[in-house]
């Protein structure tokens, strides 16, 4: 099968060797996504909880463009500085989501780039 490259400006560009998300058939592959504004390339400020809605405002703009949404998403990874903001992850992430719910993991990590407290990625299966 081919993959096809996926790019939105609605979404922050990469900042190292990627791509937004690779398609291969129906299967799409999000890159990791962190809370940059995709306009101005900088970090969102405010809290964790902005950040937070950030990352999932960047993976519904790639995974739009994909031709999906955040409902077909499978498979969610959640990196988080720390792990006390696991709660609200949860909370935030069912205000994007309904149920049934993506598979998914949370992994504490010592850092991140830009110094951001989230990052995630994951895949979908497209339906359409």
């Amino acid at each position: 099968m081919s993959r096809e490259i996926i790019r939105t400006d609605q979404a922050p560009q990469a900042i190292g060797t990627y791509s937004q998300a690779v398609k291969v058939g129906t299967t799409v592959y999000l890159s990791g996504q962190i809370a940059l504004d995709p306009q101005t390339m900088s970090m969102v400020e405010g809290d964790t909880e902005a950040e937070i809605r950030r990352v999932f405002d960047n993976l519904q703009a790639v995974a739009r463009a994909a031709g999906g949404g955040l409902d077909d998403m499978v498979k969610l990874n959640v990196y988080l500085i720390d792990l006390a903001n696991f709660a609200l992850v949860n909370q935030i992430m069912a205000e994007y989501f309904d149920q049934p719910y993506p598979a998914r993991a949370a992994l504490g990590v010592a850092s991140l780039p830009r110094n951001a407290s989230v990052e995630m990625d994951g895949v979908l299966e497209l339906r359409r």
